[in-house]
């Protein structure tokens, strides 16, 4: 026999329709527990949910004691059978067995809130809002953590064990100023508590230790060893609740703490290398500056060459001049020659694009509806494409070789 409470309209609005399952319940033991008389219905509470069977609508006969002088005349009970079915609160449009399947879904399989709202529509026909799903996630959550921490069942889980080895970590995530430190027992893999801090003070991180004391001496066994992180809070905290208990540290932070001169000196020479190579664009600038009234010059050859149906081949562009014995004209001479593709290239498109095309030739394409480029139009596009990566991979080449002769200078 349960005592009822004050019930109001939910806000859930049932799709018209609908049809459900209708299931009358009454209280099993309706002795009045003060007067012991026969207690009579008084109202009806309704209740409507979902199901993995589909809608029910439940119907639960409130009970009272018809004497006025009773203490319990004022209270309405309801079956017991009601809270096996659906849970407590009125707002909840759920049976148990939803309940269950989406907080499963969501902690054991890691679905997603519109993974689970999708499940439920395709499925069992179950239309909820995110923040519906949300809700009965949290509500699941606070249940599991609650029955993590039962005294009873905590008990049974360490019957069979000696001592215990405890670890505190803490978890921050991004853009987020809190952080959530846990505390676990690693002989059962289980978690213990978990707390979000704002600061990870010496004191605020003591608290926690203190209640790590407090639940090994209720469940009566000895601390073997703690493990954590180098934090100075963690170690004197430790030191202070723990007296004579070994700390050991993480080995996935002694590993990354380990790998942090590493990743040190490698940023230091990735500064180093850039340092080197500032100059070399300047000389680039003042190569191009200086060949490009040669570049100019050719520029007839090429227009003739862009016209011509078959482009002339590529070695016809380098420039046949001998080599300065200088390292540095051997460097600017082959910068001239990755530099001079860029103008042909150029003036193959300035050629392509003031090709003149009769008078009112593109309205009437429009118009009829013939805008499709031909076979002709799709074969210079793709040459045009060929050429241009093969400039760049020239020029790549170039690179390439400009940085092997620097070194050599360098060095």
């Amino acid at each position: 026999m349960v005592r009822c409470k004050e019930v109001t309209t939910r806000p859930y609005r049932w799709p018209e329709g609908t049809v459900f399952r209708r299931f009358e319940l009454e209280v099993e033991d309706r002795t009045c527990q003060v007067y012991h008389d026969w207690m009579y219905v008084c109202d009806h509470r309704h209740h409507r949910i979902f199901t993995l069977d589909g809608p029910v609508h439940l119907v639960s006969k409130l009970v009272h004691c018809p004497d006025p002088t009773c203490a319990g005349h004022p209270n309405a009970f309801s079956p017991e059978a009601e809270t096996t079915i659906s849970l407590p609160w009125w707002w909840w449009v759920i049976g148990w067995d939803v309940f269950c399947g989406i907080g499963q879904r969501r902690f054991a399989r890691h679905w997603s809130v519109s993974q689970l709202r999708a499940e439920l529509a395709d499925s069992y026909q179950i239309s909820l809002s995110s923040d519906a799903v949300e809700r009965y996630v949290q509500r699941y959550q606070e249940m599991l953590a609650a029955r993590q921490q039962d005294p009873q069942r905590l008990a049974d889980a360490y019957r069979q064990v000696e001592s215990l080895v405890l670890c505190l970590d803490g978890l921050q995530p991004e853009k987020e100023p809190e952080t959530l430190y846990v505390v676990r027992e690693l002989s059962r893999k289980r978690v213990w508590f978990a707390e979000s801090l704002i600061s990870s003070t010496a004191a605020e991180v003591r608290r926690l230790l203190v209640q790590s004391r407090e639940w090994a001496a209720r469940l009566g066994k000895p601390v073997r060893g703690w493990m954590s992180d180098k934090k100075e809070a963690f170690r004197s905290g430790i030191a202070g609740e723990f007296p004579g208990v070994p700390h050991r540290h993480c080995r996935n932070h002694f590993l990354r703490d380990l790998a942090q001169p590493v990743l040190d000196l490698d940023s230091h020479a990735k500064v180093q290398m850039l340092a080197k190579v500032r100059g070399l664009r300047a000389i680039e600038r003042a190569v191009l500056q200086a060949r490009r009234p040669r570049a100019a010059a050719s520029s007839p050859v090429l227009e003739q060459a862009g016209a011509s149906a078959t482009p002339p081949p590529v070695q016809s562009l380098a420039v046949a001049e001998p080599l300065a014995p200088e390292r540095y004209c051997l460097r600017a001479s082959l910068s001239l020659r990755r530099a001079e593709f860029i103008p042909l290239f150029t003036e193959r498109i300035e050629i392509r694009s003031t090709t003149k095309l009769p008078a009112g030739g593109i309205m009437r394409r429009a118009r009829s509806g013939k805008n499709r480029p031909g076979p002709t139009h799709r074969t210079g596009k793709t040459v045009s494409c060929l050429f241009l990566a093969l400039c760049r991979i020239v020029v790549l080449i170039g690179w390439r070789s400009d940085h092997k002769i620097r070194e050599v200078m360098e060095a």
